[in-house]
């Protein structure tokens, strides 16, 4: 199967049928129609991307989903006659050609309606019909349509758009008062009445036309709307809370609202940019000093953590002696922004005589699945030599793959590897008979050789996940960092407080992103759905500046410019509010009106460690819904890198970087 004919197989599977697309037909006919044919060549990449995508004359090309789902709305049947308004590059009226007898599309942009109508005779849509003109205008030469789809948002039904469509027909429009919140509605006509239902918010390009909005910049009030409503823009600044610098920004009220939530999880928009960590630290420092939290937990490996806790609770427990974070990427624990914090902890911690006292500092991730192979074996030589040599024996099937891990998944499918998932679970098992008897002799010890079975157990299923192409690989990782989490508030006991250091896409409640439509959750969500309002996320968002990353998995790291964001994205929402760094309570007593509008559902970026400006718009952007992904939102209009530590001399002592093997 090529790549293109999988990427469709995949769009059919998890962005329609798993989002209630049931509709034969619709679902053959989007499975015809090449959507790869109908954008720039330079997106053909994206081409089954659960995004809508941008085409000549500042135009978009709808996402499948939007399209399967006005074609299974308006029920058209093999005789229907279809009206289309707003052709743009005629994906959509491709697929309503595979459903009806004909189709008639609309389109004002001259270039547009030419490549269109050259398009579909390319590819054999002799069904098909191209009008350069206005489409709130309709077609009247070829009415009645018994069915009508407009791919753009008006301030009302365009009356020659009513009069065209036949007795028992459906259109299908976005209205909305303003030019970009709308709600789509389904209007039958029924003995020439109309009956509409509402079918949910959504967000569409304006309508331009006799009918609709005079033009791209017209007021995003509608004319027939007197009272004079605030912008989003005006009632973020009414609800902001403006800081100069995270060093220098009051946390008080950030504290009063987070109150007595147990799990704070505090994310970031890329895994590269100082201004993120350092007011991370900040809070995280409060939570500690006025609210008892006594948990770190990093987006990092457990192992590699492991070496920080020891540091700065002093413990005397024995580790590996491989160096920590030297995986891939190096520089999003191995900077000075995290050292800062690290030295910090360590001094309060010899504020505390006891250990169960001290903030400990913890990874729930799990990539460094050989550290904790021999993190287990250390241990058990220690305590049962015998249990260290089954370990072995067990963990051998590992071991051939340990400079390459996600080749195991492949070999995981041979008769020879299909045993090994049996032996690591089972040696999580004998690591677990012998609990009652470890703890005594030493619970820490014990506890960190556990966690590092748990991690090998999990990541041996996630590398074979992979290899399936799966979309359960991400949630079998972020269910491993979840339950790490509540092991570790376990294990701390009673009125253990964490915090959770993790990129946004991990920590933001994923039902209220696309990622929830594909049946993928995260710790957020998880978080949300055990503790309630015991848990508590904060996201982060940049409009410009500079960002540490690497091109690609395993590369170089470079600072590399952060594109200023497109309009109609969160970023550039809020890059038009007058303060350039704000806390934004997102769900705020006397602000309920900013929290509706932020609810629409908007593009946001996200960076990780790898950056790619040339196709930013389709590799860093989701859709989400800000109120329910997040309950804070802090922003920096300009950002810059972080700071990756320098590599070290090498002399004998402890290095001044210290624990981060540098």
């Amino acid at each position: 199967m090529s790549e293109i004919l999988y990427q469709k197989e995949e769009m059919i599977e998890r962005q329609l049928k798993a989002r209630g697309i049931k509709d034969s037909r619709v679902l053959k006919a989007m499975k015809e129609v090449p959507r790869e044919e109908f954008i720039p060549k330079d997106l053909v990449e994206f081409a089954y991307k659960d995004a809508p995508l941008p085409i000549e004359e500042e135009q978009t090309i709808s996402q499948p989903y939007v399209v399967a789902l006005a074609a299974e709305i308006l029920n058209i049947g093999e005789d229907d006659i279809v009206l289309d308004v707003g052709t743009g590059s005629g994906y959509a009226a491709a697929v309503m050609g595979e459903l009806g007898k004909e189709v008639y599309t609309v389109e004002r942009h001259k270039s547009l309606a030419e490549a269109a109508s050259k398009r579909f005779n390319r590819l054999g849509y002799d069904n098909i019909y191209v009008l350069h003109g206005d489409g709130t205008e309709g077609w009247p030469e070829h009415a009645p349509f018994d069915a009508i789809n407009v791919a753009a948002g008006g301030p009302k039904i365009p009356e020659d758009l009513k009069e065209q469509l036949a007795d028992g027909g459906r259109l299908v429009i976005p209205v909305g008062s303003e030019i970009r919140t709308q709600r789509l509605v389904l209007s039958t006509k029924k003995n020439g009445e109309f009956e509409k239902k509402d079918l949910g918010r959504v967000q569409f390009v304006p309508l331009i036309g006799s009918g609709g909005w005079l033009n791209r910049d017209a007021k995003e009030v509608s004319p027939q709307k007197k009272k004079k409503e605030k912008t989003v823009t005006e009632l973020i600044e009414d609800a902001a809370e403006p800081f100069n610098n995270p060093e220098s920004a009051d946390l008080s009220p950030l504290l009063e609202r987070i109150g007595d939530a147990r799990i704070v999880l505090i994310g970031e928009a890329s895994h590269g940019t100082s201004e993120f960590y350092r007011l991370r630290e900040q809070i995280t420092r409060e939570l500690i000093q006025k609210k008892g939290f006594n948990i770190v937990s990093l987006e990092a490996d457990w192992p590699d953590a492991a070496h920080i806790d020891r540091f700065v609770r002093n413990t005397d427990i024995s580790l590996p002696e491989d160096e920590p974070f030297t995986r891939f990427p190096t520089w999003m624990w191995n900077n000075g922004e995290v050292l800062r914090f690290v030295k910090w902890l360590k001094t309060f911690n010899e504020g505390k005589s006891e250990i169960d006292e001290k903030t400990g500092v913890y990874g729930l991730d799990f990539y460094s699945m050989y550290s904790s192979v021999k993190a287990i074996i250390d241990y058990l030589e220690d305590i049962d030599p015998s249990l260290a040599e089954t370990a072995r024996n067990r963990y051998g099937c590992l071991m051939p793959y340990e400079n390459d891990p996600a080749r195991y998944g492949a070999a995981a499918m041979s008769d020879r590897y299909k045993k090994c998932e049996k032996d690591v679970t089972e040696m999580l098992y004998e690591i677990l008979k012998h609990r009652v008897e470890a703890v005594k002799k030493d619970g820490a010890r014990y506890y960190n050789a556990l966690q590092n079975a748990r991690l090998v157990a999990n990541a041996e299923k996630y590398y074979r996940s992979m290899y399936l192409g799966a979309q359960s690989s991400w949630n079998l990782r972020d269910s491993h960092m979840f339950d790490t989490l509540k092991s570790l508030l376990n294990h701390r006991g009673y009125g253990s407080k964490a915090v959770v250091w993790a990129h946004n896409s991990h920590v933001g409640n994923a039902n209220a992103t696309e990622m929830g439509a594909r049946g993928e959750h995260n710790i957020g969500q998880l978080a949300k759905e055990e503790f309630g309002d015991k848990a508590f996320n904060i996201g982060f968002g940049t409009d410009h500046g500079t960002v540490a990353a690497a091109h690609d998995w395993g590369g170089k790291m470079n600072v590399m410019n952060v594109r200023p964001s497109p309009e109609g994205t969160v970023e550039n929402l809020m890059h038009h509010v007058k303060h350039d760094n704000f806390f934004l309570p997102l769900h705020k007593k006397g602000h309920e009106k900013l929290t509706v509008k932020l609810e629409e559902s908007r593009l946001e970026r996200a960076i990780g460690v790898i950056y790619r400006p040339q196709t930013e718009m389709q590799s860093h952007y989701f859709q989400a819904s800000l109120p329910n992904q997040f309950d804070e939102y802090i922003w920096f209009d300009e950002t810059r890198a972080i700071n990756p530590l320098p590599q070290p001399d090498k002399e004998e002592g402890t290095p001044e970087t210290y624990p981060f093997g540098l």
